[in-house]
């Protein structure tokens, strides 16, 4: 146990690690050595970041949370802390169950963690992170909270209402960011295409990334997470015209009967989502889309989900992730409908969808190979160095391997290669040229 020394602990998504990079700067501020590896943690005091999204998301965090509970009573640990949205919904339970915990925190009011260390929070440090990320790329946060009300969705209940950031604010974060080495910018919110309606009384999404892509040093921007109903057309130019804007678009669609679509309350119909996807390809020539879809919803009939493989086969989705349905307390869906679609249902479900995606995604790789494509190098594995293109974001999407053999090559630059060979999902590529 190193005294002074402080573990961080993430788990969940991208905004997560967002906060808990902003906590480790404000730490090493006031003199904390802090590390963020679940692995191998050796501090005298550890910080689980939890998730509380799905049930799996929710063991995962309650496991992680016991584990170090049990470390503490032997004595490996002085102190142990709990944020993030976990904490937020069910703070009062878990503070009875776990009370090995010193303290639990919401996912907003970690600031005063610090306070209970006995250290200041220093406003000055606000647009400043500690980054978890390799160097060149980070996600890049524009707002809290949700305003949509879909069926199934626990996240408005533990994050609350809509706040986007000023913009003046991100912009600050941005060049802060590219100072400290980023070219690569993943933004991201729980719902992109709100941005700027509560504070400016409008869709500001598209002008937002306009003025980010304007910053010299931002090399890639890639988008996550938006919503199909009214989505802000004019992003379509803006992606067009950009060079810095990635020719990608994260976009969780979740069904596309008309049945469901009502009963998940997505405030958008099937002629409306086909006739986005087709806008998007039209108005952003090359555009990869990647999309999330749910199996076993409520009310889910063997037509409704025939007619979601429908879907897939003929979208042709360059990225598709796909879960089954959590029931989560306190949702609409949870409180109006009963969960009777069988588990093992579900699982099938998840399975034959997935597997035809597989099969799209195997077929789109192939036609990749020839093509000359950008990459950004993430990092030496093996045998290979592991890049990406600007339709690949990091941990979620496909990967290009370039033999270690063939050249050193320089983590976080870019290199022009050539595909030569396709698998399911990753690309082998060889190296053209370097890129300034």
């Amino acid at each position: 146990m190193k005294r002074k020394r402080i573990d961080i602990i993430t788990l969940g998504c991208s905004k997560n690690l967002v906060d808990s990079e902003q906590l480790m700067r404000q730490l090493e501020e006031v003199g904390y050595s802090v590390t963020h590896d679940t692995e191998n943690p050796q501090g005298e005091i550890a910080v689980i970041n939890t998730c509380g999204f799905i049930g799996d998301a929710k063991e995962e965090s309650i496991n992680m949370i016991l584990e170090f509970a049990e470390r503490k009573e032997e004595g490996d640990l002085k102190k142990l802390f709990v944020m993030g949205c976990l904490s937020e919904r069910y703070l009062k339970e878990l503070a009875v169950e776990i009370p090995q915990v010193d303290k639990f925190y919401g996912k907003f009011n970690w600031k005063e963690l610090l306070q209970d260390l006995g250290k200041v929070y220093h406003d000055e440090l606000y647009i400043e992170r500690t980054l978890t990320t390799p160097q060149h790329y980070a996600y890049l946060k524009i707002s809290e909270g949700c305003d949509r009300k879909c069926s199934y969705c626990a996240i408005p209940i533990i994050t609350g209402r809509h706040i986007s950031k000023p913009m003046e604010e991100i912009l600050d974060e941005v060049r802060y960011l590219v100072s400290q080495g980023v070219k690569e910018f993943q933004v991201i919110a729980q719902e992109l295409t709100y941005y700027g309606i509560d504070r400016y009384k409008k869709q500001m999404l598209p002008e937002l990334i306009e003025r980010i892509s304007d910053i010299p040093g931002v090399e890639w921007i890639r988008l996550h997470y938006a919503y199909p109903a009214h989505f802000p057309t004019d992003l379509f130019r803006v992606m067009r015209e950009r060079d810095n804007v990635c020719k990608y678009m994260d976009i969780a669609l979740q069904h596309i009967s008309d049945n469901m679509l009502q009963l998940m309350r997505r405030q958008v119909s099937k002629k409306d989502t086909y006739r986005l996807i087709e806008q998007f390809r039209k108005e952003v020539p090359g555009i990869h889309l990647r999309t999330t879809l749910m199996v076993g919803h409520p009310g889910e009939t063997e037509e409704d989900f025939e007619e979601l493989k429908e879907f897939v086969r003929k979208v042709r989705f360059d990225r598709m992730g796909a879960f089954a349905y959590s029931e989560e307390e306190g949702t609409y869906a949870a409180e109006s409908y009963e969960d009777s679609i069988p588990q093992e249902v579900k699982q099938a479900r998840l399975d034959e969808l997935m597997d035809i995606q597989q099969g799209i995604s195997a077929e789109l790789s192939a036609e990749k190979i020839g093509k000359q494509m950008k990459i950004i190098i993430d990092r030496l594995e093996g045998d290979y160095y592991i890049g990406r293109t600007e339709f690949d974001s990091p941990e979620v999407d496909p990967e290009v391997l370039v033999k270690r053999s063939e050249r050193e090559l320089k983590i976080g630059q870019f290199y022009q290669v050539e595909v030569t060979n396709a698998d399911d999902f990753d690309l082998y590529a060889k190296i053209i040229n370097d890129y300034e």
